[in-house]
């Protein structure tokens, strides 16, 4: 098994991605940290991070082995390959670009772009997409996963926007792959008190979620 399908592999084997979206390098240092120590390795921080590809470049060479450092809000095939050069294992878009997924195919990273409609979905999955991003998955809910699974059921989706503790396992019960956390996971209040022990709570809270939706 080569490198990317391993990555891959621990994405799904977790099924939780955590969303870093915060105000400095440093907070996205820490609440690397914090996930990473509740059992969320799989991580992304989002480009509207003031300084992400420092963070990113930095966290990666703090983390220990199992973690995975995604760099996410990835709009334009520029940034895709500026984030792969600088240590990022995966690469999260808010949308659909196509050259963007040609990018990290051509580094050989997972590549997980953001549609909403059935045919964005699928459009994503046949340019080679490894997970289809439903976003924002908050405003149509479970419901609209296990109707999108049903045509398309070799599709690997993961929800994103409005996931948290009590609709999680409703995510993963419809058909989910794997979910994608960003408010619901790091607590605000926490963070402005650098309380990253509940930052990391969360992150096992989460990871059991998704266990028990499983089944395991």
């Amino acid at each position: 098994m080569d490198q990317k399908m391993k990555d891959l592999q621990k994405i799904l084997d977790i099924g939780v991605i955590a969303i870093i979206r915060v105000a400095t390098p440093e907070q996205a240092i820490d609440v690397c940290g914090a996930v990473a120590r509740g059992g969320v390795t799989n991580i992304e921080v989002t480009m509207t991070v003031p300084g992400a590809i420092d963070a990113i470049k930095e966290f990666k060479r703090q983390a220990s082995d199992d973690v995975l450092l995604g760099a996410g809000t990835v709009l334009d095939p520029e940034t895709c390959r500026a984030v792969i050069l600088n240590g990022a294992d995966f690469i999260v878009c808010p949308n659909l670009n196509l050259e963007v997924i040609k990018m990290a195919h051509r580094y050989a990273k997972v590549v997980i772009p953001g549609t909403f409609t059935p045919t964005e979905i699928l459009a994503a999955w046949d340019a080679g997409a490894d997970i289809v991003k439903v976003f924002p998955a908050g405003v149509v809910g479970p419901q609209y996963l296990k109707d999108i699974k049903g045509p398309f059921p070799q599709i690997r989706l993961t929800p994103t926007g409005g996931v948290n503790l009590e609709n999680a396992p409703d995510f993963i019960r419809a058909g989910a792959s794997c979910i994608s956390v960003a408010t619901s996971l790091v607590d605000k209040k926490a963070l402005a008190d650098k309380n990253f022990d509940v930052i990391t709570e969360k992150a096992r809270q989460f990871v059991e979620a998704v266990k028990v939706a499983r089944g395991l």
